[in-house]
């Protein structure tokens, strides 16, 4: 049914699905989405992952999990989490890669606002789960999202924090991603 909606939604508003890589890619990974500038890229990412059949989740307060529309967030992916406490994010996340396979989607940026740098996060969660990096980007002006550029785990081992953003700096760059609000976008990630 999940397919059925998201090939449906996506072709009603006129947005398409560009595969850099196996769709298997996102079976399991960390999902670095960038440039993150507007809410609806949360939704055209959910339908595009409908439209391939393919397993998200996405770290949310766990009030929205726990509150009565609980159940339609945790059915969309969301993975609750108590704010309020201090949480060792990074272990979380590789005890949940333990109990199944999933795309984490994780917007670096933290805010859809400007930002001068990145939060390491994605990466720390990729090295200690042991999984790969996997880029994708919504361009509103192509209206097209990108997927399924990977990182190797194996590659990951090898390269430095810098080299990974390096390298996703490098697939946007590539594929002209162009943000919903560019001013709020840094292109110049690190």
């Amino acid at each position: 049914m999940k397919k059925l909606i998201g090939s449906l939604a996506l072709k009603l508003v006129g947005w398409k699905v560009v595969l850099h890589g196996d769709k298997d890619n996102l079976d399991r990974c960390v999902l670095v989405v960038a440039p993150h500038t507007y809410n609806t890229e949360f939704i055209l990412g959910c339908l595009a992952y409908w439209k391939l059949g393919k397993p998200l989740k996405i770290i949310i307060k766990d009030q929205h999990t726990k509150a009565w529309y609980g159940p339609l967030i945790k059915a969309i992916g969301g993975l609750g989490i108590d704010r309020s406490q201090k949480n060792d994010l990074v272990n979380f996340v590789a005890k949940e890669f333990e109990k199944e396979d999933f795309s984490l989607v994780i917007t670096p940026e933290g805010t859809r606002s400007w930002v001068p740098k990145w939060r390491k996060g994605f990466y720390h969660m990729a090295m200690k789960a042991k999984v790969p990096i996997v880029v994708a980007g919504g361009c509103y002006k192509k209206k097209t999202i990108f997927l399924a550029h990977q990182i190797p785990f194996e590659a990951l081992e090898k390269m430095t924090y810098q080299e990974v953003l390096e390298s996703i700096s490098a697939y946007i760059v590539k594929n002209d991603i162009t943000p919903k609000i560019p001013e709020n976008w840094n292109p110049n990630i690190s």
